[in-house]
């Protein structure tokens, strides 16, 4: 695999699982007792993006490995 393709691989993968990662640190307002008047009790009170970024990184990292290892083996051929 070109490194273009690759680098080009993580950041899509990476894109995608950020949709998988982003809730997991989330709290709602409703959980944190302090609704914003006007605001749905769903919308997120307060979510550190640097932790879900890192957490999304590794996720990512993980899933790109293994994409990487099966084409790397399907490249080799017998």
């Amino acid at each position: 695999m070109r490194m273009s393709v690759a680098i080009a691989t993580f950041f899509c993968m990476w894109f995608i699982t950020l949709f998988t990662v982003l809730p997991f640190f989330a709290r709602t307002q409703d959980e944190a007792g302090e609704v914003v008047p006007g605001t749905p009790e769903s919308a997120p009170a307060k979510i550190n993006m640097l932790k879900v970024f890192l957490a999304n990184t590794v996720v990512a990292s993980i899933a790109f490995s293994a994409v990487y290892a099966i084409i790397a083996n399907i490249d080799a051929g017998p």
